[in-house]
């Protein structure tokens, strides 16, 4: 089935709606405007992707000459379409990267316990020193390891660990709890993420912090753990991070940390509980660490790549469309290179942008405000190419109308409705109901708000700075029985393949549901780029403040 025939997905439009919905929001509709929205084709994105996801390019580990084809490639296409270079007169924006491989010399060392890297424990360091070294550390429990004074929480009351090294839960309070009055109930807090717990770890002067892990709060098995902390990894050099770092981070299986605790006469799962609770007090575990990691510390540079289709209005005026580029590169396991290949995530989002660029070069008249395609680097790293972006904006952040970006795009079948990650957050959500409407669809709030998936990708970058950025995609009701057939082939291996080598380019992925997700984008930015409103956040989101002061 071809997704441009199904009128089920509202493809064959009338001219009611259309008219209905442009008007609606104060302009005429490009003559041309359904021969661009169907103007995706499914074969010319297969080649893309499969570009991408080719082991020639190596799992574009930035740095590398998987980059310099990945870039290129962008680049070149963004070139043949007629986009204007977005940085300057550069397609690129340098982002100066330090690359650090932690490499255990002595394994984790806490009284009798046996620990095997990286099958039950790994380590790394975000400091540029060679040598760093953790010597009968005392160890303090402290919880989920937060300091959060609007939520009336903090772990560290009471408790010194100034040189010490600190024992802390994944996700957050209200999670463990789903008390909807605590923290934000049964969805993830930016103080749910495990970079908020060693930074903060940091701040409180612990000199090593250790996280256990667990499947459902962390929302990924241990072998997402075990894939991304081997190896290099890529940090902004200290000055573009206003965030402190500590000796040595650490994550440890649930088994070990239950056998940890055990050393100590407590029990993991009580602890839990009492953790979860507003009177919990860290606990000395009278038990030391002690690890030794030798750093190899590599300084590069990667890069954003930036284009731009300027309006024929208000060209300062600009809506970006981003995705990653990057992947995991290559690893070796038996002896052998393995490539993570990324076709999933995210060859599909980052040959969406060539696409979505292409849609608005086929319309006959150029929206009225600017369209900016930015390909990021070192999303995979900790958001690395957009954190840089959002330090220094080739736009000013201001007159940023808003923000789509597209991390995995939909390759499980079409769906009757969209999930929008952080539902609620922004009145961008208003265009994206009526583009969602198009194809019969109405917008539902992500499924699994305890994973905190809208902290953890590149749109929270720039949301941190105030500007409004969607993530949205997939669904949860498949559009007929032969969509469920689809979904059921592929749902699984997409669950198991998430930063795993297996995470492979698969010409039996549903395509139609990315062409419909790319065509539902395509339209935000089009009735975005055709008005003259600037969406906001909605009252009481964490970044409205953020972004009243930059529009004063």
């Amino acid at each position: 089935m071809r997704i441009k025939n199904n009128k089920n997905l509202g493809m064959v439009f009338s001219s009611l709606l259309l008219c209905t919905t442009f008007t609606a929001i104060g302009f005429e509709r490009s003559d041309n405007f359904n021969e661009a929205y169907l103007s995706f084709d499914i074969e010319k994105i297969k080649t893309h992707v499969k570009i991408l996801a080719s082991d020639e390019f190596g799992g574009r580990e930035p740095s590398t000459v998987g980059e310099m084809l990945t870039t290129n490639l962008l680049v070149n296409e963004f070139k043949k379409l007629g986009l204007t270079p977005g940085n300057g007169d550069s397609y690129l924006q340098a982002v100066p990267m330090v690359s650090i491989t932690s490499t255990p010399i002595t394994s984790l060392k806490i009284s009798d316990i046996e620990f095997d890297f990286p099958k039950n424990f790994v380590a790394n360091s975000r400091k540029t020193e060679k040598h760093l070294t953790l010597e009968n550390s005392e160890l303090v429990f402290v919880g989920y390891g937060i300091n959060a004074p609007e939520y009336q929480w903090n772990d560290y009351q009471g408790i010194d660990v100034k040189g010490k090294t600190v024992v802390i839960l994944v996700n957050d309070p209200g999670y463990a709890t789903k008390d909807p009055e605590l923290f934000d109930g049964n969805t993830m807090t930016y103080y749910g993420r495990w970079i908020y717990k060693y930074e903060e770890a940091a701040r409180q002067g612990a000199a090593g912090a250790i996280i256990v892990h667990e499947t459902r709060p962390a929302s990924y098995g241990w072998n997402v753990v075990e894939s991304g902390w081997q190896g290099a990894q890529y940090h902004l050099p200290e000055k573009e991070v206003n965030e402190p770092a500590i000796d040595v981070e650490m994550w440890i299986s649930y088994d070990k940390a239950t056998e940890l605790l055990k050393k100590s006469g407590l029990e993991l799962e009580i602890l839990k509980q009492q953790a979860a609770q507003r009177n919990f007090k860290a606990i000395s575990l009278n038990l030391t660490a002690s690890i030794k990691l030798e750093n190899t510390i590599v300084e590069s540079t990667s890069n954003n790549v930036i284009a731009t289709i300027e309006g024929s209005k208000r060209s300062d005026e600009h809506i970006i469309y981003m995705a990653h580029w990057d992947h995991l590169g290559s690893t070796i396991v038996d002896g052998k290179k393995e490539i993570y290949n990324g076709a999933h995530d995210n060859a599909t989002g980052t040959a969406g942008l060539i696409h979505i660029a292409k849609a608005f070069k086929t319309l006959n008249k150029t929206t009225d405000r600017s369209i900016t395609i930015i390909a990021v680097t070192a999303e995979e790293q900790g958001r690395l190419g957009s954190r840089f972006y959002a330090n220094h904006p080739t736009i000013p952040l201001n007159k940023i109308v808003g923000l789509v970006n597209m991390d995995s795009l939909d390759i499980s079948g079409l769906k009757k409705d969209m999930t929008v990650v952080g539902f609620g957050k922004s009145e961008l959500e208003d265009y994206l109901a009526i583009a969602a409407k198009r194809q019969s669809r109405n917008l539902i709030a992500e499924q699994t708000p305890e994973r905190g998936y809208y902290y953890r990708s590149d749109h929270f970058s720039l949301a941190k700075k105030g500007v409004p950025a969607l993530s949205a995609g997939g669904g949860s009701i498949l559009l007929n029985d032969e969509q469920i057939k689809i979904n059921e082939k592929i749902k699984a291996l997409v669950a198991n393949c998430y930063h795993q080598i297996c995470d492979e380019y698969n010409d039996n992925w549903s395509w139609d549901s990315m062409v419909a997700e790319l065509q539902v984008f395509f339209e935000v930015g089009y009735l975005l780029g055709n008005s003259d409103q600037w969406p906001n956040w909605r009252k009481g989101t964490e970044f409205k403040k953020a972004r009243d002061e930059m529009m004063k």
